[in-house]
């Protein structure tokens, strides 16, 4: 097994992502990105083009956390989660 095979999941049927035995959420995914984006925010100069990059990042973030939103209490959780 290769060492990215052993980091990387991926259940085809259920269409999930593990990454290093952690389940990885479109929620958790998109609050990072969000995150990430008001940091960005907060350092760019008001430069067009980065601030347009990290808005769309902000967008993104926001839709993915809404798209799994129901899942929110395991967004975090640590552990496989088979459900």
């Amino acid at each position: 097994m290769s060492t990215l095979a052993s980091i990387l999941t991926y259940d085809t049927g259920r269409r999930r992502l593990w990454i290093a035995g952690q389940r990885c959420h479109h929620g958790a995914t998109g609050a990072l990105m969000a995150g990430a984006a008001a940091v960005g925010l907060a350092v760019t100069r008001a430069r067009r083009g980065g601030a347009v990059a990290v808005a769309a990042a902000a967008a993104t973030g926001s839709v993915l956390m809404a798209h799994d939103w129901k899942d929110r209490a395991v967004w975090f959780q640590r552990g496989w989660q088979a459900d």
